[in-house]
């Protein structure tokens, strides 16, 4: 395999055609169900599905099918089934629903707006996770440029993720006869620690969440009159979160929700920091003044990683600042994002949560926490030696530096479900959400020469995977022997 002729026909692809595709997309409002509740009367998910869907079938893949497979009542996934060589099977994964606008776009930016600055494309969507099928198929396309061998390839994505991929499971089961058993699942849906070096997600934590509302009255009154007799929903809802976080540190309190953190994870911890020196926390847009919750990065690496940690994302109940008249009123609504240890059941976590706030409502006030998502992390296997060897060659090749390794805040409810349906495999977890990438927030972008770099190393290691499955080195039994006496590599 020559990677010159990768890198050109990569390149080439991304500039000719991808980066056109995903522009269109971007304009696409294709949010997620959570988001979009009337999606499918909206019809933006089926705008995304049918782009990708003519883009892919375009593509000069002998025998390759193109499917959109629909279940009843549930989002669309675009399956593609690619022939090879052998009887192996590579898993390529990744979605294109998206998150909703935010707000604090720059004003010229917008996220249904793509706009190409240097090698950033601007847009909601175009980094998380819109290019995972054109790069999954680059680097298909650019292997069969070259008639280098490869093993059946399976390409699933889905439109339901930013929703906590409640759709996929059925998918996954309906389509199992069609999927087979990978032994390599290739997930393009996560971050990297800078732009210099193909970086591997080592673990994803788990999340729970939902809508917390506190009512203390059937309708609004005058604040002159209630207050002092009244109690202020909005101060029982503060009392209630401090059950759950410290309101000083903010460390949540119920030590059920931590884990022993792996020593070996500990240590990619320490190596990262070190790696990325201030731009663990630099890479935020801190105001004047802020600084990040620790002085130390490895506590800071193993916060983002490990620790369970809370953020509140939407608010009900409150008016804006021009219409906030003197009312005390009726009740006030929070949406909690519980971000969970990788190793830690969501299920159990979300339970947790739910009797830790409605448990005894102060003031007999009534109190409903209305889970909306409970899902689990995941914590990958160790690397066999020729995914290790094969990541290190493709990431130096392609980026001129070492691959490096480190653990991921978001979660990818996937990766938890394939790795307790096929625990034999071995995951390769990467993506292009870098630093100021802002995925979920205003101004994200997907920074394209990233983008070509992690198509090209995806190739590389596929053809290394055929290489390894005809010497038997892809079994279940090879992966899990490698865990026992070659731990992950780090940077």
């Amino acid at each position: 395999m020559q990677a010159s002729q990768i890198r050109d026909s990569v390149s080439g692809l991304w500039d000719s055609q991808i980066v056109p595709q995903l522009v269109d997309y971007i304009r696409i409002p294709n949010k997620s169900p959570m988001f979009d509740a009337q999606w499918a009367e909206h019809g933006y998910m089926d705008q995304a599905v049918a782009l990708m869907e003519a883009w892919a079938k375009a593509q000069p893949i002998a025998g390759m099918k193109v499917e959109v497979v629909r279940l009843p009542g549930r989002t669309p996934l675009i399956f593609i089934d690619i022939p090879g060589s052998g009887d192996d099977c590579v898993l390529l994964y990744g979605h294109l629903d998206k998150q909703p606008e935010m707000t604090g776009w720059s004003a010229h930016l917008g996220p249904w707006k793509p706009v190409i600055e240097g090698d950033r494309l601007y847009g909601r969507g175009g980094a998380d996770d819109g290019y995972a099928i054109f790069g999954s198929l680059a680097a298909i396309c650019a292997l069969k440029a070259q008639g280098v061998a490869h093993s059946r390839c399976v390409v699933m994505i889905e439109a339901c993720e930013e929703s906590g991929s409640y759709d996929l499971p059925y998918y996954v089961d309906h389509l199992a006869a069609r999927i087979g058993k990978p032994s390599l699942v290739v997930c393009l849906d996560s971050g990297c620690g800078n732009y210099e070096q193909l970086w591997l997600t080592t673990s994803l934590r788990g999340m729970t969440g939902g809508n917390l509302t506190v009512k203390v009255l059937d309708e609004g009154v005058h604040s002159g009159d209630a207050t002092g007799i009244v109690a202020s929903s909005f101060r029982i809802l503060r009392q209630l979160l401090s059950r759950l976080e410290d309101e000083v540190s903010g460390k949540i309190k119920p030590q059920e929700l931590y884990v022993e953190i792996p020593a070996q994870r500990v240590e990619q911890a320490q190596r990262t920091a070190q790696v990325l020196g201030d731009a663990v926390y630099s890479k935020f847009p801190f105001v004047d003044g802020m600084r990040p919750l620790d002085s130390d990065l490895t506590e800071l690496v193993l916060n983002r990683t490990w620790r369970p940690a809370l953020a509140v994302t939407g608010m009900g109940g409150i008016p804006p600042l021009d219409s906030a008249g003197n009312v005390l009123r009726p009740f006030t609504a929070v949406k909690l994002s519980l971000r969970l240890p990788p190793t830690l059941d969501g299920t159990g976590a979300g339970e947790l949560l739910k009797r830790l706030l409605e448990k005894n409502p102060p003031y007999g006030c009534k109190v409903e926490f209305a889970l909306e998502k409970a899902t689990s992390g995941w914590n990958a296997p160790a690397l066999a030696p020729w995914l290790e060897q094969s990541v290190d060659a493709a990431s130096r090749q392609y980026f001129g530096l070492p691959p490096a390794y480190n653990g991921e805040g978001g979660s990818i409810p996937f990766m938890g479900m394939l790795g307790e349906k096929f625990p034999g495999a071995q995951f390769l977890i990467t993506g292009v959400l870098g630093p100021h990438s802002n995925a979920h927030g205003p101004n994200e972008f997907l920074h394209i020469p990233t983008g070509k770099r992690v198509s090209m190393c995806v190739a590389q290691v596929v053809a290394d995977h055929y290489r390894a499955s005809q010497q038997g080195l892809t079994t279940g039994v090879a992966a899990s022997a490698a865990q026992s006496h070659h731990g992950d590599s780090c940077c």
